[in-house]
């Protein structure tokens, strides 16, 4: 009778793989894995040897959504005192006055600029810019002047409400290059300063005001001399708003 010839374990092992879907792992030492074990992905094997089975990674973490630039998205200003409430402020690259800030106030809108001539965003550290006109397009903004220190300004954006106080007025004349600077600058009054806090400057014209005064130039956009800003600083922070 012809002797049989033992078969090696691990080709054995190999065999029983291929055919009943064996779950062994090669090598000794090493056990099945146990249920409910993560799931196994297969790495490639140089030829001549056996596949060898490899724990699969454990997933990928999610990438956090993007949070939006605050400075491109429109907000909602509301001031109490004045009885202004929900002014649709839209966001545009640019300055404070110039024509695509002037398209946006003609709608009726409030318009902040941004980039790299403009301010900041609701409750960013600088100067969060907003025009309106006082006597056209609904004059939003007409009683903007009688806005007194400790007067609350509340903007809403993305869920939440950022309120500002009002601490000073200022004027800012179109004829003067250093009043403009003063103007947008990101500590309102000091051009060039390091801003450390969020601040909002809110400007209307003076047209009663330069017409009291015998003052009736006007540029090409038929905006008077003077403008009135009101300057406030980030006082609270909370949820709300849209």
């Amino acid at each position: 009778m012809a002797r049989s010839r033992a078969v090696p374990a691990a080709l054995a092992c190999a065999v029983a793989m291929v055919l009943a879907g064996c779950s062994a792992a090669v090598g000794p030492g090493t056990q099945d894995k146990p249920p409910g074990s993560p799931a196994a992905a297969s790495v490639p094997a140089s030829a001549g040897s056996v596949p060898v089975s490899v724990r699969a990674p454990s997933g990928t973490p999610t990438p956090a959504p993007s949070t939006p630039d605050a400075r491109t998205e429109a907000a909602s200003l509301s001031i109490p005192a004045i009885g202004l409430d929900g002014l649709r402020v839209v966001p545009y690259e640019g300055t404070t006055d110039d024509w695509p800030g002037t398209r946006i106030q003609n709608r009726g809108d409030g318009a902040s600029p941004y980039g790299d001539r403009g301010g900041a965003g609701p409750g960013e550290i600088g100067n969060y810019l907003v025009t309106a006109h006082r006597l056209t397009a609904g004059g939003p903004l007409r009683e903007l002047p009688s806005l007194d220190a400790g007067d609350k300004v509340l903007v809403a954006l993305g869920g939440t409400v950022y309120e500002y106080t009002i601490t000073e007025s200022r004027k800012t004349s179109f004829r003067s290059e250093r009043s403009l600077a003063e103007q947008r600058a990101a500590v309102p009054g000091f051009p060039g300063k390091r801003p450390t806090q969020a601040m909002i400057t809110l400007s209307t014209c003076a047209t009663p005001e330069d017409n009291a005064a015998g003052n009736f130039w006007r540029d090409d956009r038929h905006n008077p001399e003077h403008r009135i800003d009101k300057v406030g600083a980030l006082t609270a922070v909370r949820p709300g708003g849209g």
